[in-house]
């Protein structure tokens, strides 16, 4: 079924479509921040807890390491639907804190009697949060190896763009969406609305998990094997090979500076931008969702370039530069656009297009190049590993922003008038460490011919030996010594 164009794409396409609703859930109430400010009393760090909070369970006890091993040991189609259904409950959970049906209840009451800075509410979506996180980071995890598995050889980082750009416009789509279906009337908005809707459309996604798993077990029997494991299973002592490669150690460690100048800014971007240029969360989600729109459509184009021509590396130092200016520029736009909001507005467009663009060069480099580092029968659990490191920036950032904004906007009332010129140098600063990062990966690469920087495809792979035939050499070499050391 693989061979056949149609199929693996459809197969990408539940995959991928599973995604793009729950990374809609991921950020319903990302663009709502000052209203649930206003409606639910979440203060900037109550709002920093609980957009930490998706990640405290894959942190702190340890879930994404076994969600790893789940996948490896049961397979792909059993941690996809396994996945679906945990994110199903965390959202009941989360949609339930938020809802009119939560008020007065005596779980509130409960809730509200300890712990008194944070409200009730904001506990209980940030359980419900962390709950649907287990399920999300295991889905995510699950999706790369399944598209690796459809893909590889093929156009594998074609697939991982596309799919990563179809789960963008999910964010692109929430940032729109989710202020219109909370506004009930002119200036009367309701939180639990479009928490409702994108619940019902994450059941959706479940039911999109479950027709990927028919498709991957007709897929299995017509390749004649008996079941998903491996003829070299995964063991345990797999982690430590993980943990002691200097390079997926270095690859992890992008990752997790990257998306933490990224995910976190996303859940404070619509805020930072009415208080920068004084909008209302319908125009400042106009400008924003330009990000995640711009990133879709890019990241599949970049992803065929690195199946035909390579240079992951360069990509990764190239989006880390395009992050630093991105950030550093909302950091000071206060200053530059002072007097006129039609030039606030124009850069900030321009900042979020860069944004989207450095948004895309990294994905697309960084998940097609962990294949070339880590073993087919423990790439589950390689995944899991950098998505276990990257949700320990995940959880930290979003709770160090609030603090942050807390700490510099003493006396402040209005959720809209805040300053966020420190956070936004917190976010340039990761960018820098991303960057010398990259920089170090290159020379890693250099020097033990990982193949991080040559195209994907076999046959793109064949042309470029026959063009640098010493390459080809090398790189058998270094696959011989490798070998030779097992």
């Amino acid at each position: 079924m693989r061979d056949i164009p149609g199929f693996r794409w459809l197969a990408l396409i539940l995959l991928a479509g599973g995604m793009f609703f729950a990374y809609m859930f991921v950020d319903v109430l990302s663009p709502l921040q000052s209203l649930l400010e206003t409606e639910k009393g979440w203060s900037p760090a109550n709002f920093g807890i609980f957009a930490g909070s998706e990640y405290f369970l894959n942190v702190f006890a340890l879930f994404l390491i076994f969600a790893g091993i789940i996948l490896d040991k049961m397979g792909v189609r059993f941690t996809i639907v396994l996945s679906g259904s945990v994110m199903v409950v965390g959202a009941s959970i989360k949609y339930f804190a938020v809802s009119p049906a939560f008020v007065g209840t005596g779980l509130e009451t409960w809730l509200n009697s300890w712990w008194t800075s944070m409200p009730g509410s904001c506990k209980l979506a940030s359980l419900g949060f962390m709950i649907f996180g287990c399920g999300s980071e295991m889905a995510g995890i699950t999706v790369s190896k399944g598209i690796v598995k459809w893909f590889e050889g093929k156009e594998m980082a074609l697939a991982m763009g596309i799919e990563m750009a179809i789960a963008r416009v999910g964010v692109a789509v929430v940032m729109l969406a989710s202020p219109r279906l909370a506004r009930v009337a002119p200036g009367v908005y309701s939180v639990a609305r479009p928490v409702a809707f994108c619940f019902i459309l994450l059941c959706v996604a479940l039911i999109m998990f479950i027709g990927y798993a028919i498709m991957d077990k007709r897929l299995e029997k017509q390749m004649g094997e008996k079941g998903e494991a491996p003829e070299d299973p995964f063991k345990i002592s797999d982690l430590g090979k993980l943990f002691s490669s200097k390079t997926f150690l270095l690859v992890s460690a992008l990752c997790v500076l990257y998306y933490s100048a990224i995910f976190p800014f996303q859940k404070y971007a619509i805020n930072m931008l009415q208080c920068n240029l004084h909008l209302t969360p319908e125009q400042a989600s106009n400008i924003f969702f330009v990000f995640p729109l711009g990133a879709a459509a890019i990241t599949p184009l970049l992803g065929n370039y690195l199946d035909n021509k390579g240079k992951g590396v360069s990509m990764l130092l190239l989006g880390a530069i395009m992050l630093v200016v991105c950030h550093l520029t909302f950091a000071f736009l206060p200053q530059i656009a002072s007097g006129s909001e039609l030039l606030g507005k124009i850069i900030a467009y321009a900042a979020i297009v860069l944004l989207g663009i450095s948004f895309s060069l990294v994905p697309a480099a960084l998940w097609p190049s962990v294949p070339k580092l880590v073993e087919n029968r423990y790439l589950g659990s390689g995944y899991s590993v950098i998505f276990w490191i990257q949700n320990i920036g995940l959880w930290g950032f979003p709770i160090l922003i609030g603090k942050a904004l807390d700490a510099t906007n003493k006396g402040v009332t209005d959720p809209t008038a805040m300053n966020y010129f420190v956070p936004m140098l917190i976010f340039a600063s990761l960018g820098v460490l991303a960057f010398l990062l990259a920089v170090w990966l290159k020379k890693e690469d250099k020097s033990h011919n990982y193949g991080l920087e040559l195209p994907n495809k076999e046959e793109a792979l064949e042309k470029y030996y026959i063009e640098h035939p010493n390459q080809k050499h090398i790189v058998i070499a270094t696959a011989q010594e490798s070998e030779n050391k097992k």
